[in-house]
C-alpha cells in the first residue's frame, strides 16, 4: 500500500512539473535573456490565458532584435488576436531594413490582414518579377491579324498593396494596351519589323496606375501571323449581297408569276363575256326576227360570212400546221 501510495506522489509531481512548465516557460524566458529581450515570466503566463502562443512572440521579438529592429511585444499580440501572421510581418520587416525600403510595422501589418503576403512583397519588390500573357490576338488597319505575346516585369509596390488591383488587372491592361498598339498600325509588316514600338505605346499609357504593381518593362516575346480577317470580311459581305440579290430576283420573279396569273385570270374572264354575249346573239336574232328587224336573206347573208370566216381560219391553221409552226402561236 505505501509503494502505490509512493507511485501515485510521483505521478502527480510529475503532472503538476509538468502544468507549472506549460503555464510557467522557464526555458522560454531564459532564451529570452540570453538574446537581450526583456520579457516577464508574468507576462508569458498571461500570454497562455490570452490564448496568444508565447513561443512565437518570444521568437518574432529575438529575430527582430537582432536584425536590430525594435518592436512592441503588445503590437505582436494584438496583430496575432487579429488574426495576423506574426512570422511573415517580421520577416518582412527584416528583409524590407536590409533592402533600406522604409517599411514600418504598422504597413506591414495592414498588407498581412488585408490578405497578402506581405514577406513575398517584399521579396518581389527587391527581386521583380516576370509576368508571361496569354497570347493578344489584334488585327492591324490591312486586315491581316497578328497574335502577340509579352513578358511584363514588373515590381511589387509596397505603398499600394493595401486596396491595389492584382496582377489580373495588368495582365488585362497590357493586353488591351497591345491590342490597341497593333490595330492603330498601318499594316503588319510595320509591326513585325519593330516590335518595340508596341512596348513603347504600352508604356506610355501608365497601366500600373492604381495596381499593387509598378511596370518595369514590356518586351514582346513572339509574334506570329495569323488570318487575313480583311480578306474574310470582304467573302462574307460579297456572300451576304449575292444572297439578298438572289432573294430581290425570286421576289422580282415571284411578282412576275403573280401578275402573269392575274392577266390569264382576266382574259379568262374577258373570255366569259364573250362568249355569254355569244350565247345573247341567238335570242337577239330571234327577237330581231319576232319585230321584224331581220329577214330571211339577212341571216342567210350572216351564215354565210360566218361558214366563209371558219373556212378561212381552217386554211390558215392547215398551212402552219404543215409548215411545222404552231397555230396558236399566232
Amino acid at each position: 500500500m505505501s509503494e502505490f501510495i509512493i507511485v501515485a506522489i510521483i505521478i502527480a509531481c510529475i503532472i503538476l512539473i509538468w502544468i507549472f512548465l506549460y503555464f510557467v516557460p522557464v526555458g522560454m524566458w531564459f532564451t529570452a535573456l540570453l538574446s537581450n529581450v526583456r520579457i516577464s515570466l508574468l507576462q508569458l503566463v498571461l500570454m497562455r490565458w490570452r490564448k496568444v502562443p508565447p513561443r512565437v512572440i518570444v521568437q518574432s521579438l529575438i529575430s527582430s532584435t537582432k536584425a536590430g529592429l525594435k518592436l512592441n511585444r503588445d503590437e505582436l499580440e494584438a496583430h496575432y488576436l487579429a488574426g495576423g501572421n506574426i512570422i511573415k510581418v517580421v520577416n518582412a520587416l527584416i528583409s524590407a531594413d536590409k533592402a533600406n525600403m522604409g517599411l514600418d510595422f504598422k504597413t506591414a501589418t495592414a498588407i498581412d490582414l488585408a490578405g497578402r503576403d506581405v514577406f513575398e512583397a517584399v521579396q518581389m519588390s527587391v527581386n521583380p518579377k516576370v509576368i508571361n500573357t496569354p497570347p493578344v490576338s489584334a488585327v492591324a488597319k490591312d486586315g491581316i491579324q497578328l497574335i502577340a505575346k509579352a513578358r511584363v516585369t514588373v515590381r511589387a509596390s509596397i505603398r499600394q498593396l493595401v486596396g491595389g488591383a492584382g496582377e489580373e488587372t495588368v495582365l488585362a491592361r497590357v493586353g488591351e494596351g497591345v491590342v490597341s498598339s497593333i490595330g492603330s498600325a498601318a499594316s503588319h509588316k510595320q509591326v513585325l519589323e519593330n516590335p518595340d514600338t508596341i512596348s513603347k505605346v504600352v508604356l506610355s499609357k501608365g497601366l500600373d496606375s492604381g495596381t499593387a504593381f509598378e511596370i518595369l518593362s514590356i518586351d514582346i516575346a513572339d509574334i506570329d501571323v495569323g488570318k487575313n480577317i480583311g480578306a474574310a470580311l470582304q467573302m462574307d459581305q460579297a456572300n451576304a449581297d449575292k444572297h439578298i440579290a438572289q432573294a430581290k430576283a425570286e421576289e422580282r420573279r415571284a411578282m412576275a408569276i403573280a401578275l402573269e396569273q392575274e392577266m390569264q385570270a382576266k382574259a379568262q374572264e374577258a373570255r366569259a363575256k364573250v362568249i355569254e354575249a355569244e350565247a345573247e346573239i341567238p335570242k337577239a336574232m330571234a327577237e330581231a326576227f319576232r319585230n321584224g328587224n331581220l329577214g330571211i336573206m339577212d341571216y342567210y347573208k350572216f351564215q354565210n360570212i360566218q361558214a366563209d370566216t371558219e373556212m378561212r381560219q381552217g386554211i390558215v391553221k392547215s398551212s402552219k400546221k404543215d409548215k411545222g409552226e404552231n397555230p396558236k402561236t399566232k
